[in-house]
């Protein structure tokens, strides 16, 4: 295929306003979505952020794994915050239902449109997966990353990449499920450090844990010696995000 001529890399002016007004909208829809994240969870810390297939179904073992561990965490005084939609997402809600703790979520408009699950305490509703993100960066003490597709993966990648390059806090980083992660974090051990495309300590960002328990118990040893305020400086950092 050939463009032939300039005059095909330039718009009509009325096609540059409307994309211009487009844009525009675009971005006071985004800040509107940043200030209601910021005003509804500001004061939910400590929370931790769980990801999940959205396609287990409430027999499957997974699912189980999850309500159980949105439980625990509950209990043991963590808000629990997920993507709101069905899978894991609904069951870790609907295990933080069951404890003592807020169950939150975030969740998103796609073109087959995401239903909410029910068991959400506060239930925010997002157009763009960049304002999304954030909120669930923003405030999370912990990540917990169960079994899923490229939603789960997406979200994996985005929190090693900010706490390798220092643009948000150190924070526990727990895959569940030593079995259906081993592929991956084999191929990140030979592949990925052995052609020095990562360094070897950067696989310490994140640990492999199977029980719920051991998804407490690691949040609580990471923290124990901190607290979960961060500091004045650690403040300054989740302001630049």
């Amino acid at each position: 295929m050939k463009i032939e001529g300039k005059r095909h890399l330039h718009r009509q002016p009325e096609d540059l306003d409307a994309i211009r007004s487009r844009e525009s909208w675009k971005i006071l829809r985004m800040m509107s979505e940043f200030v209601q994240g910021f005003e509804q969870l500001a004061s939910i810390r400590p929370s931790v952020s769980i990801f999940g297939s959205a396609r287990s179904t409430p027999e499957h073992p997974y699912y189980m794994l999850a309500e159980q561990i949105g439980r625990v965490l509950s209990d043991a005084g963590f808000t629990v915050v997920t993507g709101g939609g069905p899978g894991l997402m609904e069951a870790a809600n609907k295990g933080a239902c069951a404890g003592k703790s807020p169950s939150i979520g975030l969740n998103i408009q796609l073109p087959h449109e995401q239903q909410a699950n029910q068991y959400q305490d506060i239930s925010l509703k997002f157009r763009h997966f960049y304002t999304r993100k954030v909120m669930f960066v923003k405030y999370a003490s912990a990540y917990v990353v169960l079994p899923g597709g490229f939603g789960t993966l997406d979200e994996l990648s985005e929190i090693l990449t900010l706490i390798q390059t220092g643009k948000t806090l150190p924070i526990p980083i727990l895959l569940v499920g030593s079995k259906f992660w081993k592929g991956l974090v084999v191929w990140l051990k030979t592949t990925m450090v052995g052609e020095k495309m990562i360094d070897e300590q950067d696989l310490d960002i994140f640990k492999v844990v199977d029980k719920p328990q051991e998804v407490v118990s690691a949040i609580f040893e990471y923290y124990e010696s901190r607290g979960f305020e961060p500091s004045a400086q650690e403040r300054e950092t989740l302001l630049e995000l």
